[in-house]
C-alpha cells in the first residue's frame, strides 16, 4: 500500500514540475468549485459511457459508494449523509425516485447536454432543492453546439462500448434566435472487474431548444435500460443478484431573464422507472421483486430585483408519484409532496471594493401523507475584491431542512423479509451551522468550510445478526462536525486539484439489537483527493485522479478500512488527424478490493482503449 501511494504522489508531483508552456491552459480551468467547476480530472469513466454521475467518486463534495461501478448503481451521500438525503435537480426541478433513494441517480441524460455537477449544501440547498434534507447535485441545460462524435472501445473483462452523438445548431430566420437539435445512443457491455458482475447498458437521449437574448426553452425525452449483476449487492448472505432497469424521462425547461439581474425558471417533467431485483440469480424463484414508479412534477425558481439592494430569491416544486409494486404493502401506493421557498436578499456596499449581503427567509414542505413543516434559511457573506484583482468571500449560515422517506422505508412489512420496513417513519429533519472562506486569484483558488450538522428522526438502513432480514429501516439521531479544504492551482501546462475532509460523528439510534449501519455510519473520518491535468506535449494530455480514504469501522466490511484508488487517462491526438483521439485509460490501478458499501464486494481493476472521432 506504502508503495502505491508513493508511486502516485510521485506521479503527480511530476506533471506539476515539468510542466511547460501551453496555449490551451484557459482561466475557465480555475472555477468557483463549490459552485459549478471541475473538482475531477477525469470525466469520462473507465468501464462504461459517461453519465450525469461518472467520476463523482473521485470528487471531494460527494462520496460516492457504488455497487458494480457508479454508473451501475450509484449511492451519493453529501457531508457524511445518506444516500436518499441528496437530491438531482436539472434545472428547476429536483428528479425523484418515490421507491428508494438508489434509483436517484438514474438520470438518462447525455453528459454533452448539461454542466457540471453544481453541490448545494446549506442555505442553498434548503432554498432550492426538494426532499434532500443534506444536499443537492444540481445541473443546469448547456446551450447546443453543432459538432458531434463517435466512439467504439474494447476492454478486459470482455468490456466494449460504442457510442454516437451528434448534435446541430441553426440561427431563425425571422430573427436573431437560434434552434438547436441533438441525439445520442450509447452502449455497452461487459463480463464485470469480478465474477458475476456483469453489465449490460443501453441509452437514447435527444433534445430540441430554442435561444433567444433573453430565454433559453428545451425539451427532452430519453429512455435507458440497464442490467447488472453484483454478489452481495443489497444483502450480506454471500449469493449473486441483480438488477433490470428501465428508464424514461421526458423534460420541458424554460429559463427568462428580465428587467435588470431578474430571471426565472420553470420545469416541468414525466419520471417513469422500472426495476426488476433478484435475490439470487441461480435461483430467481427464491425472491424477486418487480416495481414500477411513475412522478409528475412542476418547478420554478428565480430571483426577482427590486432595488440595487433588495432582491427576492425564490423555488418551489409540485410532485406526485405513485408505485405498483410486488413486494410493498398496497395501503401506501401514492403521494403528493409541495415545497415553497421565499428568501429575500438584502446587499449593502461598504466600500468601493467590498460588500455585505443578508439572507434571511423560510421554507414550507408539506404532503398528503405526512405531517408539515417550516423551515428558516439565512446567510451572510462579506465579499472583497482585492488590489491584485483577486476575490475573497468570508460566510456565515444557518440552514434547516426536511424529508420524508421512501416507499421501500415506510411501505413494506414490518414483521419479515430481505427488507424490513418501518411504517411509522416521521419527517426527518436536519439543521446546518456553516462558516466558510474563499479565495480566488488569478491562478489558484481555495475553498474551504467548517460544518456542524444536526440530523433527526435520519432513516437509516441497519443490520443485526440476530435478524433474519437483511436489512431494517431505523430511525437515528446523529451530529456531524465537518471540515473540507479544496484548492485548485493552475500552471502553464497543467491544472491541479487536491483536498482534504474530515467528519467525526456522534448517533444515538432510535431502536434496539443495532450491530451495524449501511450508510449513516459508513464514512470517511478522513479523506485526500489529488487530481492533475497535464500536457506535456500538444499531442498528450494526462489525467489522473487520486482519492485516499481512511473509512470509520464497521462489523459487515471485508478486509481494510483504508484505499487507494486512482484513474489515469492518456489521450493522443495525432497532428494531422485533429479530429482523432486515441485513449488509454485505467481505474483501480491497484486493484483495491475495498468494500465502499459493508459487505458488498468493491470492483476490480478496469484497463479500456478507445477511439474518438469527432466533427
Amino acid at each position: 500500500m506504502l508503495r502505491a501511494i508513493n508511486a502516485v504522489l510521485l506521479t503527480t508531483i511530476s506533471m506539476a514540475s515539468l510542466a511547460s508552456t501551453n496555449a490551451e491552459t484557459k482561466s475557465d480551468d480555475i472555477e468557483n468549485i463549490t459552485v459549478e467547476g471541475k473538482a475531477t480530472a477525469n470525466t469520462v469513466p473507465v468501464g462504461t459511457f459517461a453519465a450525469p454521475i461518472s467520476n463523482l467518486e473521485y470528487d471531494p463534495r460527494v462520496d460516492l459508494q457504488s455497487r458494480n461501478m457508479a454508473e451501475a448503481q450509484a449511492d451519493i451521500s453529501i457531508r457524511g449523509g445518506i444516500f436518499e438525503n441528496t437530491g438531482f435537480r436539472v434545472g428547476s426541478t429536483t428528479l425523484y425516485d418515490p421507491q428508494t433513494g438508489h434509483y436517484f441517480a438514474e438520470i438518462p441524460i447525455a453528459p454533452e447536454m448539461l454542466t457540471p455537477a453544481a453541490i448545494l449544501t446549506g442555505a442553498n440547498n434548503a432554498l432550492y432543492g426538494v426532499n434532500s434534507s443534506v444536499g443537492s447535485v444540481s445541473y443546469q441545460w448547456k446551450p447546443i453546439q453543432t459538432g458531434g462524435g463517435l466512439s467504439v472501445g474494447a476492454g478486459n473483462n470482455g468490456f466494449n462500448i460504442q457510442r454516437i452523438y451528434n448534435a446541430y445548431r441553426w440561427p431563425s430566420d425571422s430573427n436573431n434566435d437560434n434552434w438547436g437539435i441533438e441525439g445520442e445512443y450509447s452502449r455497452s457491455e461487459s463480463d464485470g472487474t469480478i465474477e458475476n458482475g456483469d453489465h449490460q447498458f443501453e441509452r437514447a437521449s435527444g433534445r430540441i431548444q430554442h435561444i433567444s437574448a433573453d430565454s433559453q426553452t428545451d425539451l427532452f425525452f430519453g429512455y435507458q435500460e440497464k442490467f447488472f449483476a453484483w454478489p452481495n449487492m443489497y444483502t450480506p448472505f454471500n449469493v449473486n443478484e441483480t438488477e433490470d432497469l428501465r428508464t424514461r424521462l421526458l423534460m420541458l425547461n424554460h429559463t427568462q431573464t428580465y428587467a435588470k439581474d431578474s430571471s426565472f425558471e420553470l420545469s416541468a417533467y414525466y419520471r417513469k422507472h422500472n426495476d426488476h431485483y433478484i435475490f439470487s440469480r441461480e435461483n430467481p424463484e427464491a425472491f424477486q421483486a418487480f416495481h414500477q414508479t411513475e412522478v409528475k412534477s412542476l418547478a420554478w425558481s428565480g430571483s426577482h430585483q427590486v432595488n440595487s439592494e433588495v432582491a427576492i430569491n425564490y423555488a418551489g416544486q409540485l410532485m406526485a408519484d405513485s408505485i405498483e409494486s410486488t413486494s410493498l404493502e398496497n395501503n401506501f401506493t401514492s403521494r403528493d409532496y409541495y415545497k415553497l421557498s421565499i428568501v429575500p436578499q438584502y446587499s449593502k456596499q461598504l466600500a468601493d471594493n467590498q460588500s455585505l449581503t443578508f439572507r434571511l427567509g423560510g421554507a414550507f414542505d408539506d404532503s398528503n401523507r405526512d405531517d408539515s413543516d417550516v423551515s428558516v434559511i439565512s446567510d451572510m457573506s462579506l465579499f472583497t475584491v482585492h488590489a491584485d484583482n483577486s476575490t475573497s468571500k468570508l460566510y456565515l449560515s444557518y440552514a434547516e431542512a426536511t424529508q420524508v422517506a421512501g416507499y421501500s422505508a415506510i411501505g413494506g412489512s414490518e414483521t419479515g423479509g430481505l427488507f424490513r420496513s418501518n411504517h411509522d417513519l416521521q419527517r426527518e429533519s436536519s439543521q446546518n451551522l456553516e462558516l466558510g472562506l474563499s479565495l480566488d486569484k488569478l491562478d489558484w483558488r481555495l475553498d474551504s468550510a467548517i460544518f456542524y450538522r444536526w440530523d433527526n428522526e435520519l432513516t437509516d438502513w441497519t443490520y443485526s445478526f440476530d435478524s433474519t432480514s437483511a436489512r431494517t429501516a431505523n430511525q437515528v439521531d446523529i451530529e456531524t462536525l465537518g471540515f473540507e479544504l479544496i484548492a485548485i492551482k493552475s500552471l502553464d501546462s497543467a491544472t491541479l486539484v487536491a483536498s482534504y475532509t474530515f467528519l467525526d460523528k456522534s448517533e444515538n439510534y432510535l431502536a434496539e439489537n443495532i450491530d451495524a449501519s449501511f450508510y449513516a455510519l459508513n464514512y470517511p473520518p478522513h479523506r485526500i483527493t489529488l487530481g492533475a491535468v497535464w500536457s506535456p506535449i500538444e499531442t498528450l494530455e494526462i489525467r489522473i485522479d487520486n482519492e485516499w480514504r481512511k473509512q470509520e469501522g464497521n462489523v459487515l466490511r471485508n478486509g481494510d478500512d483504508s484505499a487507494l484508488f486512482t484513474h489515469l487517462t492518456l489521450t493522443y491526438s495525432p497532428a494531422h488527424f485533429n479530429t482523432l483521439d486515441i485513449v488509454l485509460a485505467a481505474d483501480n490501478l491497484w486493484d483495491e478490493s475495498f468494500e465502499e458499501i459493508p459487505g458488498t464486494p468493491g470492483r476490480g481493476e478496469q484497463f479500456s482503449f478507445t477511439v474518438n472521432y469527432s466533427w
